[in-house]
């Protein structure tokens, strides 16, 4: 591999990058910065024609990413391209493609990795080093990865090419100072392939570069998005405590959180992106095969998890109902504004939006919603303004700027029937009730 390093070291090393999303876009424009020749590979065309065009496809809030790609193309260092044959040529190859998990049997779905790994194998030099980015259940790497390449390659691992797992972290809105400046852990399948990543990756993250074996890596990247997932879990748990006894859940999180060491989380509406909601549930998948009361409460513990995110924007449906009660009004006449379809604040990313969960369960009782979202082109053709005129509900899902700084003397001479739903703590109760609302938060009512 001491070939493929000085090729890194001299900015030679020639880059393909598959899959052009929020990981893969990013990326490849950082590795085009930092001096290497990039061609990023997407199956769609829409994506690439925008790219080759420097127009960024992705429309959320995203600090330095459309000026960089403009000077990345302009200095022709990234390009674009369905055609996976531009991987013969390539020195390194990154996969940054989706990982879902099916919802029916809460096992991973492939589909998109193996697509990948297929249509790379027939394409993959010599000497070329292949590095997963993607998140991937422990054992994927080993039990997957490898026997697809070395049989669409003919090509054997650690003698005619080199493996490794680099998962990314990342988080809409902050793509790029996420990826330049988070610890990252390098796992390789020998410690010199990780070490040559190590050499790649320091290129631009400024962040620790670990290094070690494949499925730990798999291990931690999987892990530390259980983690959050629960710890969000156990926040909306205590919302629905703080509710049912009539506590406010943030003042009493304020309180705990003044002990060192406490940080209970924030509770809200419901936990969405491509990570979070399936990351749990590929860190258990090994362990659904398993025969034993061990692993059976260890998978218990994931899906408890994900059940308790899961209900959360059902819960804003329940607290919906309950306000308009109060008002004197009846769902089905009613006029019901949701604001938020993206998952998180100031993004286009609806993937596993909670949302989504909220409008598949109210639709099953009435039509009668109105959907805003000033990041999403399907949601956002009327103004903020014209969704609210003459709402009976306001519904916020999302904490986008354009709604925290919302008057709540405007919100009033808008809507027909006062009636808030806060799901996101955006406004102040008192405030609110003071305004004339029926306002209902989660954790806060």
């Amino acid at each position: 591999m001491s070939d493929l390093e000085k090729l890194i070291k001299s900015r030679k090393a020639k880059i393909v990058l598959l899959g052009l999303g929020y990981v893969g876009l990013p990326v490849a424009c950082l590795f085009a910065k930092a001096g290497f020749s990039v061609i990023g590979v997407n199956r769609g065309r829409e994506k690439v024609d925008l790219v080759n065009n420097s127009i960024s496809p992705i429309k959320g809030d995203e600090p330095g990413l459309d000026t960089l790609l403009k000077k990345v193309i302009k200095a022709k260092k990234l390009s674009a391209t369905t055609d996976y044959s531009v991987c013969k040529e390539a020195d390194v190859v990154l996969i940054a493609v989706e990982t879902p998990v099916d919802p029916g049997t809460l096992t991973p779905k492939y589909d998109a990795l193996k697509s990948a790994l297929k249509s790379l194998g027939p394409n993959l030099q010599k000497g070329s080093l292949v590095i997963v980015e993607s998140t991937i259940a422990p054992g994927t790497m080993k039990n997957l990865v490898v026997p697809i390449l070395e049989e669409e390659s003919g090509l054997k691992l650690n003698r005619d090419f080199y493996l490794g797992h680099c998962p990314e972290r990342v988080m809409p809105g902050k793509l790029l100072k996420n990826l330049k400046n988070y610890h990252r852990v390098v796992g390789g399948f020998t410690p010199q392939t990780a070490q040559v990543m190590k050499e790649f990756y320091k290129t631009f993250v400024t962040g620790d570069l670990d290094l070690t074996d494949v499925t730990t890596a798999e291990v931690v990247k999987t892990t530390e998005n259980y983690y959050r997932d629960t710890e969000i879990a156990f926040a909306n748990q205590l919302a629905l405590l703080c509710e049912s006894v009539g506590v406010n859940v943030y003042e009493a999180r304020r309180l705990v959180n003044k002990v060192e060491d406490r940080n209970v989380h924030l509770p809200g509406a419901g936990v969405g992106g491509h990570c979070l909601p399936k990351d749990s549930l590929l860190n258990v998948s090994p362990l659904r095969t398993k025969n034993n009361s061990d692993a059976f409460l260890a998978v218990k513990m994931a899906d408890l998890t994900r059940e308790v995110n899961d209900f959360m924007p059902i819960h804003v449906i329940n607290l919906l109902l309950d306000a308009l009660k109060e008002a004197g009004k009846k769902l089905q006449t009613s006029k019901v504004v949701l604001l938020g379809y993206s998952y998180l604040a100031d993004s286009d990313d609806t993937r596993n939006s909670p949302s989504q969960i909220f409008i598949d369960k109210f639709n099953r009782r009435s039509k009668n919603i109105i959907i805003h979202d000033p990041y999403v082109a399907e949601h956002s053709e009327k103004s903020l303004e014209e969704a609210l005129t003459d709402a009976d509900a306001a519904v916020f899902m999302v904490a986008h700027k354009q709604y925290k700084n919302l008057n709540l003397d405007k919100l009033k001479n808008l809507m027909r029937t006062r009636v808030l739903i806060d799901g996101r703590n955006i406004f102040d109760k008192g405030k609110a009730r003071a305004a004339g609302f029926i306002y209902k938060g989660v954790g806060n009512i």
